[in-house]
């Protein structure tokens, strides 16, 4: 069973308190991992302050290197990653693998930028240029719907910048975060990245605490609002990626054969659970009967199952939260319309919904 710890100041550290995981396709345990208290929380924060003046200073090619390092082990472990990512995710293996291996893109890719001198003006009478230095710490708040590449999206320009970290994974998907952070923790400094895990009960104390200057935060727009709520008590920078409700506009010289699959693939990246998904369709009245029989007939050939099972395309809802918050959504839409396809519970462990 996997077990992981907390990363505070270079070192693998036991939580004041443990968290289970549960594995979405069977409702079992995936495994466990430290949960930290709020003092450890100050802890990582402390360390990431006192890390910063040493990081910042650091020359940024030393720090372009580092990130290349952290990148050659992602690449290296992308397998075991993956399936740490499955096992608590629920999303099929050779996405969450891929999912690894683009955590790395985005490593490689901050490791192989620059931060230029910017010069404004360059005449007898002056030189202006713009030199950027280290913000400070920075929060990274991870979702649970794509934890390994949101991660990347956060840490790579945060290090590269001379930033250091504080990481709170969400509590329904933290191990392979975790168990990155085993991976690269030698890979820096003591202090430059910190990784913790909660039962989101510290999300309101990392957005208001002191120490911290920047909150970026990847989740719904209800947490976000919070976010910004706490962070505008000391005035910290924030980048709130937040949820969305995508269109799709289908006009009537179109092929419904042919553009069904890209609606369906449009709609359905990891179950929907994307803020980027797309979530109503507007289909012109002389092709929507034949749009949706060609949609109906794809939702009702996905295999879905556990993400280890051989050609399993969609597996289950993340969390039982989620899984109940879609049934509702269901039974409202079959009050007030019609169901095409699908739209049960499937008789199994797990957090099973029928493409719908």
């Amino acid at each position: 069973m996997p077990d992981f710890e907390l990363l505070i100041n270079g070192k693998m550290s036991p939580g004041a308190y443990r968290l289970d995981v549960i594995n979405p396709a069977t409702e079992e345990l995936a495994g466990t991992c430290s949960r930290a208290s709020e003092s450890q929380l100050d802890e990582a924060v402390d360390a990431a302050e006192a890390a910063l003046p040493g990081w910042g200073a650091t020359p940024i090619e030393e720090r372009r290197q580092a990130l290349g390092k952290v990148t050659e082990i992602v690449m290296a472990n992308a397998d075991e990653l993956g399936a740490i990512l499955t096992s608590e995710q629920g999303k099929p293996l050779n996405e969450a693998v891929a999912e690894a291996y683009g955590l790395g893109a985005f490593t490689q890719h901050f490791a192989a930028m620059d931060l230029p001198i910017e010069v404004l003006e360059d005449t007898e009478a002056r030189r202006v240029e713009v030199h950027r230095a280290p913000l400070g710490v920075v929060a990274a708040i991870i979702p649970w719907n794509f934890p390994l590449i949101l991660l990347g999206f956060k840490l790579g320009p945060a290090l590269l910048a001379g930033n250091t970290l504080v990481v709170k994974p969400a509590p329904t998907t933290p191990l392979a975060t975790l168990r990155l952070a085993e991976l690269i923790k030698d890979v820096l400094p003591p202090g430059v990245l910190n990784v913790i895990a909660d039962a989101n009960d510290l999300g309101s104390k990392i957005s208001a605490h002191p120490k911290i200057r920047k909150v970026s935060f990847t989740g719904s727009t209800a947490t976000g609002s919070k976010v910004m709520a706490g962070a505008a008590v000391t005035l910290k920078r924030i980048t709130l990626e937040m949820g969305g409700n995508d269109a799709g506009l289908i006009l009537g010289d179109v092929d419904p054969k042919k553009i069904a699959p890209e609606i369906f693939a449009a709609g359905f990246p990891n179950n929907g659970q994307v803020c980027i998904a797309m979530k109503r369709v507007y289909a012109h009245e002389d092709i929507y009967d034949a749009l949706c029989e060609e949609l109906a007939a794809i939702a009702k050939s996905k295999k879905v199952g556990e993400g280890t099972e051989e050609g399993v395309e969609l597996g289950p809802l993340q969390n039982k939260a989620q899984y109940e918050k879609v049934k509702a959504i269901i039974a409202d839409a079959a009050e007030k319309g019609t169901v095409i396809a699908g739209g049960s519970a499937l008789d199994r462990p797990g957090y099973f919904i029928e493409p719908t």
